[in-house]
């Protein structure tokens, strides 16, 4: 995908095969330190949550994110290396602790365009995001899961990974301060909005062409993850 200098973009991955990508508590401080070295210096995360199966990021794309590298004669931008970066590196780790081999995420990862954003789809988005864990039934309220951006919102954690204030300035005014109330109430028909393909939306891949996502794969990620 080419990203554009100050666009939003919801990236998620999961598991290959559905699998689990975290077998352990200390796989996600594992991912976490991953995060703050090949991501954190190449954009501004606003928000993002890490599941036993999949993760989400909703990235804001700067002027490192756009940056040109070239790797071993392939051309990237910055951000789509550090993704490249975090994901090879972690699976690397855990398939040598674990004795596996092989993917452990699936092939792409997937980038979603908050484009011309009249529908507010970066505040949904936002609340989405961080409302996962307690549509999973892993937490009763959304603020117990640690492996989330939502602590650092309210208050209880100062990881460094977010850039809370650019989220507070691109984010509907009042809705930073009111997260937990906005967490709670999302709807799953909120949801659906950030995955249909609207002309305000591009669907496209992180390391791929363009590719809308089916209806059916819609549903499985909002019922699944």
């Amino acid at each position: 995908m080419h990203y554009l200098k100050n666009e939003l973009y919801h990236i998620y991955n999961r598991g290959n095969q559905k699998q689990k990508i975290f077998f352990e508590l200390d796989n996600y401080e594992y991912f976490v330190r991953k995060m703050k070295k090949h991501l954190v210096p190449c954009c501004d995360i606003l928000a993002w949550c890490l599941m036993p199966n999949h993760f989400h990021f909703l990235i804001h794309a700067n002027e490192l994110s756009v940056a040109p590298v070239n790797k071993k004669g392939i051309p990237y931008q910055n951000l789509s290396d550090g993704f490249r970066k975090l994901l090879s590196s972690y699976t690397k780790g855990i398939n040598s602790k674990y004795r596996m081999t092989g993917n452990l995420f699936q092939q792409h990862t997937r980038a979603k365009s908050l484009v011309n954003d009249a529908g507010n789809y970066s505040l949904t988005a936002f609340n989405y995001i961080h409302q996962n864990p307690w549509k999973g039934n892993l937490v009763r309220q959304v603020e117990d899961w640690k492996y989330s951006s939502l602590r650092d919102y309210i208050g209880k954690r100062n990881s460094g990974i977010c850039n809370m204030e650019l989220a507070k300035q691109i984010l509907e005014p009042g809705s930073i301060e009111n997260i937990l109330n906005s967490a709670r109430q999302f709807e799953l028909s909120d949801i659906a909005q950030i995955f249909q393909s609207e002309p305000k939306i591009s669907s496209k891949l992180i390391f791929d062409n363009s590719e809308k996502i089916p209806d059916f794969e819609i549903t499985e990620i909002l019922l699944n993850g």
